[in-house]
């Protein structure tokens, strides 16, 4: 199955941190499953970053460049995912989940997600 990461998975993932819970740990670790990444949460991160907030210490040239060492596959954002979001119901404000959600469903690829908001679109969504 190929799983788009949503940038909360994609940072307790890539961190190895303890709020990834144990379902997505083993959707992760499943080789038969492709682990996708978009160049969406590596911007929201670089703009978190260059906030300089005492919470967020995360380079997102860091990350991108652990994610495809460890194998993730990068899935470039199209104009086609960029005017599919004007279909998208007003569910969710943040512009970074909504682009996910419109790769999502142009690609047909499951977004796996922390966030239970996100279930609501008519896209292939799993929240962990």
């Amino acid at each position: 199955m190929k799983l788009l990461l949503d940038t909360h998975v994609l940072l307790w993932a890539a961190g190895g941190s303890e709020k990834l819970p144990e379902a997505a740990r083993k959707l992760i670790a499943d080789p038969a499953n492709e682990l996708i990444f978009s160049p969406a949460s590596l911007w929201e991160v670089a703009i978190k970053n260059g906030l300089a907030r005492q919470d967020f210490h995360v380079d997102a040239r860091l990350l991108r460049r652990g994610l495809i060492d460890n194998g993730y596959v990068e899935l470039e954002i199209t104009s086609g995912h960029a005017v599919s979001i004007e279909s998208l119901p007003p569910i969710h404000k943040d512009p970074f989940d909504r682009l996910l959600i419109a790769q999502s469903m142009v690609e047909g690829i499951t977004l796996l997600t922390a966030d239970s908001l996100l279930t609501r679109y008519p896209a292939p969504v799993q929240c962990i």
